[in-house]
């Protein structure tokens, strides 16, 4: 886990400490791979996962773990994410790496698809939300954390084998917490826009959540570390709560359109500090820069309503956000000789990813409303931003003056001792011997030699002010992951790969109430099945709509299981398809898709559905295989 380094922190409630340091620009890096970068970043999160994995898992050195998470305390809380290199469930980073995730699909969802990603990073998203559902077993109670650092940084163990305190922390109404339940808010209602059209059960039940945990954020507000003391050490709110009840709110206006949440962001804008703060770094602890990014973009697309001169000063400060990390503000972010931008020694690279994306999306912005940046330099053209979101992540990707790569398996050149207990243990799988507590150190923490489990796709904490870095397993401040410094990678590479389209095919910008109609719909055609395939596919265009010129046509498939006997290894072959597909799972060659990550088998007479989007007819689905027990 990475620790909070006070300080080192710029930011102090009663003002800003901005860093006055000179910047060096870095050239632009090119010939990088970000669909293979993209590809490795989501897998990283399997290898981070909690409880029961599923058939599917593709970490295979992973095994089960925390299988009895929450049952002493009454309540299911097997799953989720590891947040870093140990074996504690920190609620406050989980759910905001769920929202970070979820923007990248909503930003970038159709670049994902187009690299065969979309499923994946969709998988992944739900892991999370899955525990986060979980974990709000009542509207005003919601579990923030399961273990505890002190006893899981005494021992070094597989999650596989661990013997520390599992302990469930929560918040409620008596102990609030409005900073996690705010945060988690945002992660549902982000979420339940990813899945609207894939699982529009499933999302509607993760708005009710976000509603819920807005209203308990709201109504009963304190910061969670005083109800949660034992993440003061390792995940203190030193911004409060204030950011992330507008985060929140930005989040749930996105997902509903409710002039609540747009009027909440209008009247107590200058209250919870959203047009007041403005901030140099964005990260699981400071939403500002984030929420400030949100706001502008319903400014921009003409959404504010009565709130224009708010949501004015909301850009304003968004726009301070991005001049300084480009070295053209009043107060500019620090670098490093080689261009990175540097805010603190320990895990800077989460500051580089969070950035990176807020400016690669508000370069995107900025091109749908042609405007520029207002810097106190002058204007910055949009394609400025996203050049210098590339420069960052190229740096990340290996183009440094030590020429490694801070993403593990990517290029020739990356940390070989990662600071994480379960890639630096021989599998499970290899050796199921018991490592105890203290042996892990003793055997496996100690040791010289590369990780014997290659911890694909980890982004580390990354180099020092000057550039330096040193591989070795004891040097948490360098070489420790955590899921919040790959989530929002994800937009990034995503967009670096697939250009800017305008728009997601995933749903229109801000989801109108009313979809524009239109006359003519394609004319269903049946699709083709194996002859003698005890199967039955029926597919219909469920929806339409115009997005920038073009229609787009929603279609449902409903596979249904004819054979008495239950149906496993089902392999549908899909062609003549033009857009995301959700409720499958793409296989590696093409365009073949197995059953979704949370269904095994089709007993007899048992349908599932999936669900895609393109612009042309009905896509042509056929199986290829299929097994009978």
């Amino acid at each position: 886990m990475v620790f909070l380094f006070l300080m080192e922190k710029f930011m102090k409630m009663g003002g800003l400490l901005f860093l006055l340091l000179g910047v060096v620009p870095l050239a632009l890096g090119g010939g990088h791979d970000y669909v293979q970068a993209l590809t490795k970043s989501i897998l990283f999160f399997e290898a981070q996962r909690s409880g029961y994995l599923p058939g599917n898992q593709r970490v295979k050195w992973r095994g089960n773990s925390g299988l009895l998470d929450g049952k002493a305390s009454g309540v299911d809380l097997v799953g989720g994410y590891y947040d870093a290199g140990d074996n504690v469930k920190f609620g406050l980073p989980m759910a905001f790496t769920v929202t970070m995730m979820s923007w990248s699909i909503l930003e970038y969802g159709s670049q994902m698809s187009s690299s065969g990603e979309l499923g994946h990073a969709m998988d992944a998203v739900k892991w999370g939300t899955d525990y986060l559902i979980k974990a709000h077993p009542q509207p005003h109670v919601l579990y923030g954390e399961v273990g505890d650092g002190n006893t899981d940084h005494y021992c070094w163990q597989r999650p596989e084998d661990m013997t520390t305190s599992r302990s469930a922390y929560r918040i409620d109404q008596n102990n609030p917490g409005s900073d996690l339940a705010g945060e988690t808010a945002a992660a549902m209602a982000a979420a339940s826009i990813v899945f609207r059209r894939a699982n529009p059960a499933y999302s509607r039940e993760l708005l009710t959540h976000a509603h819920q945990l807005f209203d308990f954020a709201d109504k009963y507000r304190g910061k969670y570390d005083s109800s949660i003391s034992v993440a003061q050490k390792y995940y203190r709110s030193v911004s409060g709560y204030a950011d992330e009840l507008l985060w929140a709110a930005a989040w749930l206006y996105k997902a509903t359109n409710q002039e609540y949440y747009l009027n909440y962001l209008g009247e107590n804008g200058d209250a919870l500090g959203g047009t007041g703060w403005a901030m140099t770094e964005f990260g699981w602890d400071v939403k500002y820069a984030g929420v400030q990014t949100l706001v502008a973009k319903l400014l921009m697309g003409g959404k504010a309503g009565e709130h224009s001169s708010v949501f004015g000063k909301y850009q304003e400060k968004a726009e301070m956000f991005m001049c300084s990390c480009m070295g053209k503000g009043y107060h500019n972010v620090q670098r490093t000789p080689g261009g990175l931008i540097y805010q603190q020694r320990w895990n800077n690279l989460q500051f580089v990813t969070s950035a990176s994306f807020l400016l690669t999306v508000y370069s995107d912005y900025l091109t749908s409303a042609r405007k520029d940046l207002r810097c106190s330099t002058g204007s910055v053209a949009p394609s400025e931003l996203l050049a210098f979101a590339k420069s960052q992540v190229d740096y990340v990707l290996g183009d440094n003056p030590r020429a490694t790569s801070y993403m593990v398996g990517y290029g020739n050149n990356y940390p070989q001792q990662v600071h994480h207990r379960g890639s630096s243990i021989v599998s499970v799988k290899v050796n199921p011997s018991f490592v105890s507590c203290r042996g892990g150190y003793a055997t496996w923490f100690s040791r010289k030699a590369s990780d014997p489990n290659l911890l694909t796709g980890a982004i580390v904490g990354g180099p020092d002010a000057y550039d330096n870095f040193a591989d070795h397993r004891d040097n948490y401040e360098q070489t420790e992951p955590a899921t919040y410094n790959n989530a929002p990678l994800l937009g990034v590479l995503a967009r670096l790969h697939g250009g800017h389209s305008g728009s997601n095919q995933l749903l229109p910008v801000e989801i109108p109430h009313v979809a524009k109609p239109i006359a003519v719909q394609p004319k269903p055609k049946a699709s083709p099945t194996a002859s003698a395939a005890p199967i039955a596919i029926d597919q219909k265009a469920t929806a339409s709509w115009v997005a920038n010129g073009k229609t787009y046509y929603r279609y449902s498939a409903v596979v249904t299981n004819k054979s008495g006997k239950t149906m496993k290894n089902l392999n549908l072959w899909v062609s003549k398809l033009y857009g995301p597909l959700w409720g499958l799972t793409k296989n590696v060659n093409g365009g073949s898709y197995g059953f979704p990550t949370w269904v095994s088998s089709l007993p007899a007479g048992k349908s599932i559905e999936f669900v895609y989007i393109h612009s042309a007819p009905i896509a042509d689905v056929s199986v290829s295989s299929y097994t009978l027990a």
